[in-house]
C-alpha cells in the first residue's frame, strides 16, 4: 500500500507484530497528514470512504515526533468515539497549538475492513526533515 505519485506519500516498514508507518511531505503538517492516511489505510481502502462529516482535532505540543504520535492517536480515538473510518486529513500548527481535521463516514457494510488500529506508539518514532521534506514515523499498534 502506499499513495499515488501527485500527493505526499506513505509507506510501511516491517515491525515484529505492528506495523510501521511512515508520512512523507514537503512540509511537516503534509507528512503528518501522509502518516494519517498510512495509518486508515491499514483499516481500509481510504480511497472508497466518502467525505460525509468532518471531526475537528485540537491540541498542544511542542515536541514535533510526540505531536506525530498525538495526532494518529486522537485521530484514531475520534474514529472510535464516532463509529466512523476517516480518509482525509488536513493539521496546521502555530508554535506548538496544533488543529486540524478528519474527514469520513460511519462504517458501511461495502467499506472492506483491515486490520484494525489501536493506537500509535512511541517505538521507532522519528520526525525529522531531509533534502527533500520531511518524514514522520512511527509504529502503530494493530
Amino acid at each position: 500500500m502506499s499513495s499515488t505519485a501527485n500527493e505526499d506519500s506513505y509507506s510501511y516498514f516491517e515491525h515484529d507484530a505492528d506495523v510501521g508507518v511512515i508520512g512523507r511531505g514537503d512540509t511537516l503538517e503534509r507528512a503528518f497528514e501522509a502518516a494519517a492516511r498510512a495509518t486508515f489505510a491499514i483499516m481500509t481502502d481510504i480511497a472508497t470512504v466518502r467525505q460525509a462529516e468532518s471531526v475537528p482535532v485540537e491540541f498542544e505540543e511542542t515536541d514535533p515526533e510526540l505531536a506525530l504520535v498525538r495526532w494518529l492517536n486522537s485521530l484514531l480515538g475520534s474514529a472510535r468515539e464516532h463509529g466512523m473510518v476517516f480518509g482525509h486529513f488536513r493539521i496546521e500548527r502555530d508554535g506548538g497549538h496544533w488543529r486540524g481535521s478528519a474527514s469520513g463516514e460511519k462504517w458501511r457494510p461495502e467499506l472492506e475492513r483491515g486490520v484494525e488500529v489501536k493506537g500509535a506508539t512511541l517505538t521507532a518514532l522519528s520526525v525529522r526533515q531531509l533534502a527533500g521534506g520531511w518524514d514522520a514515523r512511527c509504529v502503530v499498534d494493530v
